[in-house]
C-alpha cells in the first residue's frame, strides 16, 4: 500500500493507506518557483498602479508592512529584492522602514524577524512591533459606514509611503488573508480588531452571519469593514504571493491594493478549490505543518476545511502539533461553557475576537469525532472535547472510505 507523508510541525508522520478506501484531496502546486528575475519582471508589470519608480520618489519614507510568523508568504525574497529596487531609486535605507502586521498576535521573536525578513535585512533596516494595545502607538483614523472605530498603527500615517507585502490563502470567515488584512486586522487596535471580527458573528441567531464564509468576498461584512478601514490610509502599493509546499513563491500579484489583491484571491481560489461529489465518514487532515499548526488557532483553519468534507457524526483525525500551544492563554476559558450555544450566548456578552474561533471549534465537536495528533496537553484537548491520540492509522477502521488532506491549511472543500 502506498505511504504519504503527512506535515507535523517541522516533521511528518507517514501513514500507509489503501488506495480502494482513501482518496487523497489537494496537490501542491507543481509550478517553478520564480526566480528573482522573474519576480522583478513582475514588479515592473502592476495591476492598476505605475510602477513603484514613479510612485516613490527620493527622499520620500516608506514602510514596509509583512506578515508575523504565523503565516508563511516567502516576504523574505521580496523584501529583499523591494529594499534593493528602493535605494537604487534613490531612497536610502534609513528611509525604509518594516512593520510587523501582527494583530492581537503575539510579538515577533528577534529569530522570527531574520526568518522572515532574511538576516541581511533584518540586520540592516529598521523593523517596528506593533502593539494593538499600546495607545502611545495607536491613532485613530476615522470610522467605517456601520459605526467600526479605525484605530490604527501611527506608523502608518507617518511614512509617506505604505507598501503591502503578504501571501494569499483561504479564510474562514474573512474570506482570503492578505492584502488589507496587513494593516486591519494586522496593524489596528484591539478594539478595532474586535469590532471587525465581530461583524462575523450575528448574536440574533446565534451562529455565523449570513455572507461571512471561507473564500468569500462580495457581501461579507468583515472583509467590506476591513476595505474601509484601509482605504483611510489608502496604501500606495500591494505585493501578493502565492507559494508552493517549499514556502517558496511559484506567482505574484501587485500593484493597485484593492485590485491586484482580488486578482490574487481569484487566482488563489481557481487553484485551491476541491470540488466534491460526496462526503465521507473519516477525514485525515494534516494543517500543512508550520507555521499552518504553530497554534490550536491557526489548526482551526484546517479543521474547518477537513469538515466540509465530513459527514455530520463521522470523524476526523486532525494532526497540529501546536509549538506555540492554543494561540492565546485565555482561549481555553471558552470551553467552560456547557455547549456551543452556551458559549456563543457568552460571546455576544462580552466580544472576543479568539472566542469566535472557540465557538466555531465546539460547534465542529459537537456534529463530528474530532481526534487529534498534537503537542498539547491532554487536559486541554480534553475541554476542547477533542480526543487526543498519538496515531492517525488507529482510526481507519472507523469508515469504509474516507479522504486524506495533506494541506488542510490551504484548500477549501466544496461539495457539488
Amino acid at each position: 500500500m502506498p505511504t504519504i507523508d503527512l506535515k507535523y510541525g517541522t516533521a511528518a508522520i507517514p501513514f500507509e493507506y489503501d488506495i480502494d478506501r482513501f482518496d487523497v484531496l489537494g496537490q501542491t502546486s507543481h509550478k517553478p518557483a520564480l526566480s528573482d528575475v522573474e519576480i522583478g519582471e513582475k514588479l515592473d508589470q502592476p495591476i492598476d498602479a505605475p510602477a513603484l519608480e514613479e510612485k516613490i520618489k527620493p527622499g520620500e519614507t516608506v514602510l514596509l508592512v509583512v506578515p508575523d510568523a504565523t503565516r508563511e508568504t516567502a516576504a523574505g525574497q521580496v523584501v529583499n529584492l523591494l529594499v534593493r529596487r528602493l535605494i537604487a531609486n534613490g531612497t536610502t535605507p534609513f528611509e525604509i522602514s518594516i512593520i510587523f502586521a501582527t494583530g492581537i498576535h503575539r510579538k515577533v521573536t528577534e529569530a522570527e524577524k531574520s526568518s522572515i525578513l532574511t538576516p541581511f535585512i533584518a540586520q540592516r533596516i529598521k523593523t517596528l512591533d506593533h502593539d494593538p494595545r499600546d495607545l502611545m502607538q495607536i491613532v485613530r483614523v476615522g470610522e467605517t459606514s456601520g459605526g467600526v472605530p479605525v484605530e490604527l498603527n501611527r506608523a502608518v500615517l507617518e511614512h509617506d509611503h505604505v507598501i503591502l507585502i503578504g501571501g494569499v490563502t483561504f479564510h474562514y470567515f474573512a474570506g482570503f488573508t492578505g492584502g488589507r488584512k496587513l494593516i486591519c486586522p494586522g496593524l489596528a487596535s484591539a478594539r478595532t480588531v474586535a469590532a471587525t471580527h465581530k461583524l462575523a458573528f450575528d448574536c440574533e441567531t446565534l451562529s455565523r452571519r449570513d455572507g461571512v464564509d471561507t473564500g468569500k468576498l462580495d457581501g461579507n461584512a468583515v472583509h467590506e469593514a476591513f476595505m474601509e478601514a484601509v482605504a483611510m490610509v489608502d496604501p500606495a502599493f500591494a505585493i501578493t504571493t502565492m507559494v508552493d509546499d517549499a514556502g517558496e513563491i511559484v506567482d505574484l500579484f501587485c500593484g493597485n491594493w484593492k485590485t491586484s489583491h482580488r486578482a490574487a484571491c481569484d487566482g488563489y481560489a481557481a487553484e485551491h478549490t476541491i470540488k466534491l461529489k460526496e462526503k465521507r465518514d473519516l477525514v485525515i487532515a494534516s494543517c500543512n505543518g508550520f507555521p499552518h499548526d504553530i497554534n490550536i488557532v491557526q489548526a482551526h483553519k484546517t479543521l474547518d476545511a477537513a469538515a466540509r468534507a465530513c459527514t455530520d457524526g463521522g470523524t476526523i483525525v486532525l494532526l497540529a502539533e501546536c509549538t506555540d500551544g492554543l494561540g492565546r492563554d485565555d482561549f481555553l476559558n471558552w470551553f467552560n461553557a456547557a455547549d456551543s450555544s452556551d458559549l456563543a450566548a457568552n460571546l455576544c456578552k462580552k466580544y472576543q475576537v479568539n472566542g469566535q474561533t472557540a465557538w466555531s471549534l465546539l460547534k465542529k465537536a459537537e456534529r463530528f469525532n474530532i481526534q487529534i495528533v498534537t503537542g498539547l496537553e491532554k487536559s486541554q484537548t480534553d475541554k476542547m472535547r477533542l480526543v487526543k491520540i498519538t496515531d492517525p492509522a488507529s482510526v481507519i477502521s472507523t469508515a469504509d472510505k474516507g479522504y486524506i488532506l495533506p494541506f488542510g491549511g490551504k484548500f477549501q472543500v466544496e461539495k457539488v
